[in-house]
């Protein structure tokens, strides 16, 4: 089968349909065979919200030497031009996107760093070690508490709990309240899915109001707390703005527990379908399997760039003001890089996978307490649920860049 028998005209990997069925691995395999870029033209509606001289398409980029050095070069690249979403909903507008830029993750020099050094005071080495008898005293009460019930949904009970639990242990979000954040993740992401009601602007305005008012009360009432810590200024650095502090909290609530949420589930499923590669986690407990997870789910499967000058990759020119999608979802399976890439391997090593949105001045702030919920998670399982088993395949999230089970029914046995 040749690249151009896969890649039909108007077939775009971002599309939520697509998705909703399966990550495109075929075609994304098709793009690696044929060339460093493939140009994707949208249908009019995608591109909604980019900038006029973005053009009607973006560059696809999948082989992981490009997603790779792409990352790395905060020079010829910028995430404020056009945000790091590659597709809104159709009606976006162009004033919406450009006021997501006081998010980090839509920042570039000179505020990028600004901002990233003030956040990382939550995300210091100490400061996730000092979490860890904690994350896996819950991980521990969340899965014997799923096992109590016999069965359910392990997306929802199990996955999603820690990450909101670790969520509201950082910022000094009450226990009872994690679930209004679920819930307004859950809304803010899923504005192409049915089963998720809610209008996605009214979910990050009711986030933006629930930080502002936890920042407020922190301004008049300090106390030796991450939210205080952001919040004042430390060390010759600013603090956050009570809207900065308000969309680290959006930022938290998707990236912090969306997508580790995501890649829990997958590794789950995974599990349950390799079932020799379970009783080896069991076993021996390889610590190699918390990157092949995130390899082999991939949570964000894209992010974007746009060219700040023209900059050549692979041969290829892409020209000033055109977007570029890095698709981690096709680099972390890229046979060049990974032997037998779509075996689920725990034990894989070297292990290089962009999970965590490649390397460079955007590689993720959360990756080391991500990877640390990871392992506590499957470490309670192994020793608490050993005999999960799977009662039915996964629902699929319609998505265009993240890569989510809505669901996983498994049964206690």
């Amino acid at each position: 089968m040749t690249a151009t028998d896969v890649l039909v005209e108007g077939f775009d990997p971002t599309d939520p349909f697509v998705n909703e069925q399966a990550v495109p691995h075929e075609q994304f395999r098709a793009m690696r065979q044929s060339g460093p870029l493939t140009w994707v033209e949208q249908a009019p509606g995608s591109y909604d919200g980019m900038a006029p001289e973005s053009g009607s398409g973006y560059w696809a980029v999948t082989r992981h030497a490009d997603v790779s050095t792409i990352s790395k070069n905060s020079k010829d690249w910028s995430n404020a031009e056009n945000g790091a979403i590659i597709r809104f909903s159709e009606g976006m507008l162009r004033e919406q996107v450009e006021m997501q830029r006081v998010i980090m993750l839509n920042q570039d020099a000179p505020e990028h760093p600004t901002t990233r050094q003030i956040v990382s005071r939550a995300f210091t080495p100490r400061s996730i070690n000092e979490l860890e008898d904690l994350m896996r005293e819950r991980a521990a009460t969340i899965v014997n508490d799923a096992v109590e019930r016999g069965s359910g949904d392990f997306v929802e009970e199990v996955a999603a709990e820690l990450p909101l639990q670790a969520i509201a242990d950082l910022i000094g979000v009450p226990m009872e309240d994690r679930f209004k954040l679920f819930d307004w993740s859950n809304q803010m992401l899923a504005s192409d899915d049915p089963d998720y009601p809610g209008d996605p602007d009214v979910a990050a305005a009711e986030i933006l109001g629930y930080a502002m008012t936890m920042a407020a009360e922190r301004q008049a009432n300090p106390r030796d707390d991450l939210i205080t810590r952001l919040l004042n200024a430390h060390k010759g650095e600013r603090g956050l703005t009570d809207d900065e502090f308000g969309y680290f909290v959006i930022l938290l609530a998707v990236a912090g527990n969306e997508t580790t949420r995501n890649a829990i589930s997958h590794g789950m499923n995974a599990f349950l379908d390799n079932p020799d590669q379970w009783e080896l986690w069991k076993a021996e407990r390889p610590a190699t399997m918390v990157d092949e997870v995130v390899r082999w789910g991939t949570p964000v499967t894209v992010f974007q760039r746009t060219a700040v000058r023209d900059v050549e990759v692979g041969g290829v020119t892409v020209a000033q003001g055109q977007r570029v999608g890095l698709f981690y979802a096709s680099a972390n399976f890229d046979e060049s890089v990974f032997e037998d890439p779509f075996r689920f391997d725990i034990t894989r090593d070297p292990n290089p996978q962009l999970g965590f949105g490649g390397h460079g001045a955007h590689y993720c702030l959360g990756a080391n307490l991500a990877r640390q919920e990871i392992r506590v998670i499957f470490d309670a399982l192994a020793d608490h649920a050993p005999g999960i088993v799977k009662e039915r395949e996964p629902r699929r999230l319609r998505h265009s860049w993240i890569n989510g089970l809505k669901d996983l029914p498994v049964r206690y046995a």
